[in-house]
């Protein structure tokens, strides 16, 4: 299984019609779970404009699919948001590797996203942590981001630590969380 988008990161490294018309073709196949990584990142020098025509086509063609759409999104998320409420869509959106403060994540919850939080929840006092903690668990996802360094059994260690919850029980809700989201047969 899998997923794919195009990433803020490579819009300026390939041709975004060739690309968009692969992504398009690629919702043919039973194996694909959801578009993205997509997203907005101010971080980067390609234009806060490019980023948003390019996201704004993978979110609609995840609403076409029916996919969820897993989002990066570094020091962007009133755009994002405003994005949200002007395409209404009807599939999830996966906020991916979450760092933020509670605050924040109160926000996106409010708006219907998901939360997948990773290697910031080893660290005690980061806003991943106080975010965890604050965020409903029907919308919660764990992930390494291919980590090498971390395996996804210390993600969960530590977010069932942060959650008070035990580890099994953690488990059960993220598949479940899966199940509800990705899986549709």
């Amino acid at each position: 299984y899998f997923s794919l988008g195009i990433h803020p990161w490579f819009i300026d490294q390939q041709d975004l019609e060739t690309a968009m018309a692969r992504l398009a073709a690629a919702g043919d196949n039973p194996k694909l779970l959801a578009i993205g990584e997509c997203g907005l990142d101010k971080c980067i020098s390609t234009s806060l404009e490019l980023q948003l025509e390019v996201f704004t086509k993978q979110a609609l063609l995840a609403n076409k699919l029916g996919k969820p759409l897993i989002i990066h999104c570094v020091r962007a998320f009133n755009e994002l948001l405003q994005r949200k409420q002007s395409l209404k869509p009807t599939v999830p959106w996966i906020i991916h590797g979450f760092t933020g403060k509670p605050a924040l994540a109160g926000q996106l919850v409010r708006h219907g996203c998901f939360l997948s939080f990773g290697k910031a929840l080893l660290h005690k006092n980061s806003g991943a942590s106080r975010s965890l903690a604050r965020v409903p668990l029907e919308r919660v996802f764990l992930e390494t981001d291919a980590a090498e360094d971390i395996s996804i059994g210390e993600i969960y260690t530590a977010a069932a630590k942060i959650l008070v919850l035990p580890l099994e029980e953690l488990q059960r809700q993220i598949v479940a969380n899966f199940k509800r989201v990705f899986i549709h047969d």
